[in-house]
């Protein structure tokens, strides 16, 4: 019975989940009921409030995180990816796969623009799922290419998540962002061999558009070159500045932001409506993000102060000895709390849990520190979590394609379509198990 109470909270919040209850107000509800059943002092919730305002409220690194979302959000208002996509539709013509290879493309591009999964499944669905399919795309494949590339921003930096994985681990972001290019770059290759495979052993599902002419071809790779030449140096900038010391976060965030708008601007995109509703959009996914924050800083306060943090390293401890069993397992219960939660719920509640236990792990000679061995896990939760979009019944990217889709396409199909994804991402989250360098290679250059 010494775990009774953590046992039952745990319980009370997956129920809770299930109910629709707003899960940050969920959170706060349940550690003053816990807070109340395990007789802890009422002054006591006077902790919760300092690390409130200490952790979340006064912390200055998550102060880029509604600068990168309003950043994202103009990169999307300069139609940056509408430009792209007509250009490399026309110059993968005639080939099998290359609309699918377009698509890639252009969600890496828009990854590393927006780091925003709503609006890159919502532009990417709406701009590049009619035309695959007109073009004769069989529907799971093109769902899956639309997916599969929407939900890179998560990872690929400069990363909303990554941000927050670094004030909550207390892992410079600097190295997050230096240490996720790979892995995001080698799952996009991953999604570009894929469509390769179809396009190889079954061209009839991925057809092949119109062949462009002889000297249209050069045109068209001269103004794809100056549509990538200045969000590329922008996106560039703020990631080089942060990831060699040269900026904080937020001070590369907040160029970015400013580059994003100025750009928007000499695209002719720029209003007061658009600005208005850019900011607008900004205040609720930080007031979103903010609020969970609060909720799961009371949650866990309170979690540990009746035994959930010993409880966890008892179930730790159960294991045995390797510390790869143990990350196994925190990996098998990530992968499980994304078909219920969102990646915020899962990095405010879970992470501050576990990282103190990865960072106990004896791995002997494997990591030259302990600083990789939390850029390691870290990048491994990060690559895991990017499944919680995708995954039933609750995978969000699923319900924003949903809502967007030409009529004809079904739920099912969406299911069939993602599924492919869903397993290059996990096989992306074992080859980073497997071969650490893949996610520390980069930051041990700077």
């Amino acid at each position: 019975m010494t775990y009774f109470l953590p046992s039952l909270m745990l319980l009370a919040l997956v129920a809770g989940i299930f109910t629709g209850y707003p899960v940050a107000f969920l959170l706060a509800g349940l550690s003053v009921l816990f807070m109340l059943l395990g007789d802890i002092a009422l002054p006591s919730f006077a902790l919760i409030t300092s690390r409130i305002f200490g952790a979340v409220l006064e912390n200055w690194i998550l102060a880029a995180i509604p600068l990168f979302i309003f950043m994202g959000i103009m990169l999307d208002k300069s139609k940056v990816a509408n430009k792209l996509l007509t250009e490399l539709e026309a110059l993968f013509g005639g080939k099998p796969g290359g609309m699918g290879l377009a698509v890639v493309i252009i969600g890496i591009v828009m990854a590393a623009s927006t780091g925003i999964i709503g609006a890159s499944v919502v532009l990417m669905g709406t701009l590049a799922l009619p035309m695959m399919l007109k073009q004769g795309y069989d529907k799971t494949v093109a769902i899956g290419t639309v997916l599969g590339s929407g939900t890179l921003g998560i990872l690929i930096p400069p990363s909303i998540m990554l941000v927050v994985f670094g004030d909550v681990m207390q892992i410079p972001i600097g190295d997050l962002f230096a240490g996720a290019l790979i892995p995001g770059l080698m799952l996009g290759g991953f999604y570009a061999l894929y469509i390769m495979y179809v396009a190889i052993t079954n061209p009839k599902k991925v057809p092949a558009g119109p062949k462009p002419s002889a000297g249209s071809r050069g045109k068209l790779l001269l103004r794809l070159c100056m549509n990538l030449v200045i969000p590329g140096v922008l996106i560039s900038s703020v990631l080089v500045s942060i990831v060699v010391g040269v900026a904080t976060p937020t001070e590369g965030a907040a160029i970015g932001a400013f580059g994003a708008m100025a750009l928007a601007f000499f695209s002719r995109e720029l209003s007061w409506k658009v600005l208005v509703a850019s900011l607008k959009e900004t205040c609720l996914t930080t007031g979103m993000i903010l609020v969970l924050a609060i909720g799961a800083t009371a949650f866990s306060l309170i979690f540990k102060r009746i035994g959930g943090q010993s409880m966890i390293e008892d179930a730790a401890g159960m294991l045995g000895h390797s510390p790869y069993m143990v990350i196994l397992a925190i990996m098998l219960l990530m992968f499980v709390l994304g078909f219920f939660l969102e990646w915020i719920e899962i990095s405010f509640l879970v992470l501050p849990l576990f990282a103190p236990i990865v960072a106990g792990l004896d791995f002997g000679d494997a990591f030259a520190n302990q600083n990789e061995v939390m850029i390691w896990f870290a990048l491994l939760v990060a690559i895991n979590l990017q499944t919680s979009f995708l995954t039933p019944p609750f995978g969000y990217a699923l319900f924003y394609l949903k809502g967007i889709a030409i009529p004809g396409i079904t739920t099912i199909d969406i299911y069939r379509g993602v599924a492919p994804i869903v397993l290059l991402q996990l096989l992306g989250v074992v080859l980073v198990a497997l071969f650490p360098a893949i996610a520390l290679w980069l930051p041990g250059k700077f």
